[in-house]
């Protein structure tokens, strides 16, 4: 498999002299094309400074960060605003979908911004909204749909331009149990039958348990991970005692 994510001795540093706050510290990562990983941690761990990161939203103190064999690092922001747009998808906890486009827009609007032509669009339209069993809400907006529905739109929106790396920041965060699991199982769907490569930023146990992979930080640096095996009731119980171990960890969930 190809490596979609390097990252090498990744540091951040915030403030400037006699007030200096390290978030990140010597960080090494490596996500691999078809991989579904979760990063974890207690508040204030250095979670959402590395998603801000490699999602090109903040840049390293040192380090490199290369993204489908692109270094992030070294690009200015015009190639930064192109890279976001054709390499990345995001699902944010907020949806961030627009209320004045139907789904289908929302669904269909980074492919419009790159111009791609109508016939591609509309394929790849039916293939994700099939995908993700949003093909009969497409004509509505998103003040009429749940928000288990509205969240499946904005991960069908974060895949339709076929990103090499998919992003998701805390995406249950704002769903019940059961619109968590639907959206929780697209995603492993997508992952296991599409190949999609997903990073996903969660402090919830549960959620981490669909990933094949969990990362752990702690105090801006790498603490330690697990890979999961047949059984996701066991992978589960695993994540709680690493939670239990870092201490905080139980008191995000």
């Amino acid at each position: 498999m190809n490596d979609v994510l390097v990252a090498k001795n990744l540091k951040k540093v915030y403030g400037s002299r006699g007030n200096v706050y390290t978030a990140l510290q010597d960080i090494n990562l490596n996500i691999k094309e078809g991989e579904f990983v979760g990063i974890m941690g207690p508040s204030g761990a250095g979670k959402t400074t590395l998603l801000n990161i490699i999602s090109t939203i903040d840049k390293p103190t040192g380090g490199s960060v290369t993204i489908g064999g692109d270094d992030i690092v070294k690009m200015n922001e015009e190639k930064l605003s192109l890279f976001r747009r054709n390499k990345l998808g995001f699902i944010f906890q907020d949806f961030n979908l627009l209320d004045t486009l139907t789904v289908k827009e929302n669904i269909i609007l980074p492919l419009t911004l790159s111009k791609v032509n109508v016939k591609e669009i509309e394929k790849r339209l039916r293939d994700v909204s099939v995908d993700l069993g949003i093909d009969d809400i497409l004509s509505k907006y998103p003040y009429e749909i749940s928000g288990g529905q509205k969240q499946r739109t904005a991960a069908a929106r974060a895949i339709i331009n076929k990103p090499a790396l998919v992003l998701a920041d805390e995406p249950t965060g704002s769903l019940d149990s059961k619109s968590s699991t639907e959206l929780l199982q697209s995603l492993s769907d997508l992952n296991e039958n599409n190949n999609t490569t997903i990073m996903m930023v969660t402090h919830d146990a549960f959620a981490a348990s669909y990933c094949k992979r969990i990362i752990f930080i702690k105090d801006g640096l790498l603490f330690t991970e697990l890979t999961r095996g047949a059984s996701r009731k066991e992978f589960f119980q695993k994540i709680l005692d690493v939670l239990k171990t870092l201490g905080g960890g139980l008191n995000d969930m």
